[in-house]
């Protein structure tokens, strides 16, 4: 995806009542994949105690902190002051891309205006984080998937589907059908970004695998991989088997 490479600037706001410091370097790491961060704050009331998980991580990862007192018991007021900044940031025409770092619907619509100016959204936040505020973003990461990756043990594969986690096979298809219309062959990447049209939130770690290509071979009585090293680099196609019928 064009959006997605080389060296658009991004902005990283983070609701600090609302996040995991204990996950901010993997945050880090995962929007740089997608571009140059040049702006990283974090919201909050830094008078309260809950703040403290963060002051260790603001030094080393060049974090600017954000003050906003609760003037109101039960409203959280660092919402207010992260939306008035990305809206101010979104004016500035300073950055192409925003991540919104929180597990709270009432960046739903935020999400939603600034991809309207064209810019690339990526929300990060747990799996609990309602469809509405996942779906608003270009791109969703759950939380727990940065967790898992941090353990070197290895993981069990979850192709098939958990009773938390449903089979992934049903959107594999429709990524795969969108991406290849009539015809018999899909660029894998091309229907990596299809996925992320269907759902935001797709990612093969989900399901225990790092690569989409990974998920797919999971499938072997669905899919079949070839890869074309007369391209520079080589490209991933895929089909669906004989036996798999689209129709």
């Amino acid at each position: 995806m064009e959006e997605q490479t080389g060296q658009q600037k991004f902005a990283v706001l983070i609701d600090g009542d609302n996040a995991q410091a204990s996950l901010l370097p993997q945050i880090l790491a995962e929007v740089s994949k997608f571009g140059l961060i040049t702006i990283k704050r974090i919201y909050g009331d830094w008078t309260t105690t809950n703040m403290n998980q963060w002051r260790e991580s603001l030094h080393k990862n060049a974090i600017q902190p954000e003050q906003q007192f609760r003037y109101t018991i039960g409203k959280n007021a660092t919402d207010s002051a992260m939306i008035i900044d990305a809206m101010d940031l979104l004016h500035s025409n300073n950055v192409e891309g925003f991540c919104i770092v929180s597990s709270d619907s009432d960046y739903t619509r935020l999400a939603t205006r600034i991809r309207e100016e064209g810019l690339f959204v990526i929300g990060v936040g747990e799996t609990r984080t309602p469809e509405a505020f996942r779906n608003a973003c270009n791109q969703f990461i759950y939380c727990e998937n940065l967790t898992e990756a941090k353990a070197p043990a290895k993981k069990t594969k979850k192709t098939k589907g958990t009773p938390d986690m449903p089979d992934p096979l049903p959107i594999l298809i429709k990524g795969f059908e969108m991406a290849a219309k009539e015809d018999e062959w899909a660029y894998l990447a091309a229907i990596g970004n299809s996925l992320h049209q269907l759902d935001p939130a797709f990612d093969p770690r989900t399901y225990g695998h790092q690569k989409l290509q990974s998920l797919l071979k999971g499938y072997p009585e669905t899919f079949v991989l070839k890869q074309d090293r007369s391209k520079k680099p080589p490209v991933v196609n895929v089909a669906l088997t004989p036996q798999y019928n689209r129709g």
